[in-house]
C-alpha cells in the first residue's frame, strides 16, 4: 500500500473511532492528521488536507485543545497558528480517559447518588432501588479505576495488568 492511501485509511479509521470516545469525526480526523504529521500544521494545511471549512477546523482544533490532546505551537518567523497532537500514546489515552470520565462517569455517579433509596413500597420500588444501587456501585468503581489509570504511569499500569492476566 502506498503512503497516501495508507494515510487516508488511517485518518478515516481514526475518525470513525473518534465517535466511540465521545468526539466527532472531524475532530478525530484532525487529531489523526496531526498525529502522523512530522511537523506542526497550520489551520490552512489542515483545511486543505481534510477538505473542511475554516470554521469547522477552528472549532474542532479548539475542542481538541480543550481535551488536552492538541497543542498550539509557535513557529519562528510565522504569524499563523500551528498545531501538533499529543504523540505519546499513554498520555493521549490518559487524556481521553479523563474526558470520558468527566463527561460520562461523573454525571452518572451524581445522578445515581440522587436516585438512591427511593421511598415507597412494592416490587417496582424494590427493583428500582436494587438496580440503581448496582449502577451506582459499578459507576463508583469505574470512576476509581479511571482515576488510577489517569494518575498512573505507563510502567505501573503495565505491571498491574500483567498481574491481573496471570
Amino acid at each position: 500500500m502506498e503512503y497516501k492511501e495508507a494515510k487516508q485509511e488511517f485518518i478515516q479509521a481514526w475518525g470513525a473511532l473518534g465517535s466511540k470516545w465521545g468526539i466527532n469525526r472531524t475532530m478525530a480526523q484532525i487529531n489523526a492528521l496531526l498525529l502522523i504529521a512530522p511537523e506542526p500544521l497550520s489551520t490552512e494545511q489542515i483545511m486543505k488536507e481534510l477538505g473542511i471549512s475554516r470554521g469547522n477546523t477552528n472549532m474542532s482544533v479548539r475542542m481538541l485543545m480543550d481535551w488536552g490532546i492538541v497543542h498550539k505551537v509557535l513557529v519562528a518567523g510565522e504569524r499563523k497558528e500551528f498545531f501538533r497532537s499529543e504523540k505519546d500514546m499513554w498520555e493521549l489515552a490518559s487524556r481521553i480517559a479523563e474526558q470520558r470520565k468527566k463527561k460520562e462517569i461523573e454525571p452518572l455517579v451524581k445522578i445515581m447518588g440522587r436516585l438512591k433509596n427511593v421511598k415507597g413500597k412494592g416490587p417496582e420500588v424494590e427493583e428500582f432501588n436494587k438496580i440503581t444501587k448496582e449502577i451506582m456501585d459499578f459507576s463508583t468503581k469505574m470512576d476509581g479505576i479511571l482515576d488510577k489509570f489517569i494518575r498512573a504511569d505507563q510502567h505501573w499500569f503495565t505491571r498491574s495488568l500483567k498481574n491481573v492476566l496471570k
